[in-house]
């Protein structure tokens, strides 16, 4: 027998994590997420109208369901997975706990509120800031990733593309501390959790920290949305079938941007963000009824998928 023959089980991994860097299996589950994220817009929009849902707190409590929901689905997945009970390695709690307050908490904690105060025009656009704060955070705390013209051509392409889809909106009125400047440390929390999510991922399966990290995050939510003065809607059958579906979103989406994140590096996958909007353009055109044929959204993808071809021109795989 060949002693220098692989074994089995780490060539797997090894081909594996080749078709993770592979730039059109990347592109494809990219926009997965991307997608996935996009038809979450309408579904909360329709989320609210559905339970009448308008208070702050309510939409905290609301997010915190969905969060809780999507832990405990990937709870459950994981044994059809995996044939064993859903657990970290020893010391992983307590960063999974972190990430969870960064990723979940903190972000749609900042989010939902910031949201409520802001044009959805503006809102958009502001989110789109994450991929900047992923690039530079990974700049000065990720070795390998530094920022360069490439990126940030790649960036302000992205930027441009999100401006052009919300082209003949409002884009008037000053800076708010619980508007526009909650949707800014949301996108803070974001960079932060996208590290945390690069690194925790080396040492631990990318689906049980997405689990944990939902659990953490979800009840934290739920339990600052219930002091907030909160309260769980009235659910019909509609209404709960919607809210499983986003848990859905959540947990699917989530789980395979971390999976990326593991073996390609930050500043690439991010780039990918720029797309959300697009497709919840095309998403609420389809369940709300909005227009998305318009020459403005036509330019929006065009200059995204123009910023993303920069950053990942001759990016391994190409």
């Amino acid at each position: 027998m060949n002693k220098s023959a692989p074994k089995p089980g780490k060539e797997k991994t090894e081909i594996n994590d080749s078709r993770l860097q592979n730039i059109w299996i990347v592109t494809l589950l990219a926009n997965i997420c991307c997608a996935l994220w996009g038809s979450a817009i309408p579904c909360i929009k329709t989320g609210y109208a559905w339970l009448d849902i308008s208070r702050t707190s309510d939409q905290i409590v609301f997010a915190g369901l969905r969060f809780t929901l999507a832990g405990i689905q990937l709870f459950a997945l994981y044994p059809l997975l995996y044939h064993r009970v859903c657990r970290l390695k020893k010391g992983m709690y307590s960063k999974a706990f972190g990430l969870g307050m960064a990723q979940t908490f903190l972000q749609y904690f900042f989010f939902y509120i910031g949201m409520a105060n802001v044009t959805g025009v503006k809102g958009s656009i502001i989110t789109a800031a994450n991929s900047f704060f992923v690039i530079v955070l990974a700049h000065f705390f990720i070795r390998g990733e530094q920022l360069n013209l490439k990126k940030a051509v790649g960036c302000l392409l992205g930027l441009a593309g999100v401006i052009a889809v919300n082209w003949g909106g409002d884009f008037s009125g000053g800076m708010s501390l619980t508007g526009e400047g909650f949707l800014l440390i949301a996108g803070f929390s974001y960079g932060v959790a996208q590290l945390l999510s690069k690194k925790l991922v080396r040492d631990e399966n990318p689906v049980a920290i997405i689990c944990y990290n939902f659990l953490f995050g979800g009840v934290s939510l739920l339990a600052v949305g219930f002091l907030m003065g909160g309260t769980i809607p009235h659910f019909t059958a509609g209404s709960l079938l919607l809210l499983f579906y986003m848990g859905v979103i959540s947990a699917g989406a989530f789980t395979i941007w971390t999976l990326l994140l593991k073996y390609n590096q930050v500043s690439r996958i991010s780039m990918f963000n720029f797309m959300t909007p697009v497709y919840g353009c095309l998403f609420s055109a389809l369940i709300l009824g909005e227009s998305f044929w318009r020459p403005e959204v036509l330019a929006a993808l065009a200059l995204v998928c123009a910023g993303i071809l920069v950053v990942n021109h001759k990016a391994p795989g190409l």
